[in-house]
């Protein structure tokens, strides 16, 4: 993930914006920032999917009765 102070600086300028204009530096940082944010949470989750392992129910259950 990103470093803490990325994500401080991305809530930092989401906070202004919302209470007056950013400048154009201030908004094309945020735009790299959010993209960065994005990149690593799409690789994040798609490592979290990749991970989970369907089970079928009767598989389990014929399991259960040998056991």
């Amino acid at each position: 993930m990103l470093t803490k102070e990325k994500i401080d600086r991305i809530n930092e300028l989401a906070r202004k914006s919302k209470i007056e204009c950013l400048t154009p530096e201030e908004k094309e940082e945020q735009a790299v920032l959010r993209k960065e944010y994005l990149g690593k949470f799409r690789e994040h989750f798609k490592g979290h999917l990749e991970s989970i392992h369907f089970v079928d129910e009767d598989c389990v259950e014929k399991d259960k009765e040998k056991n």
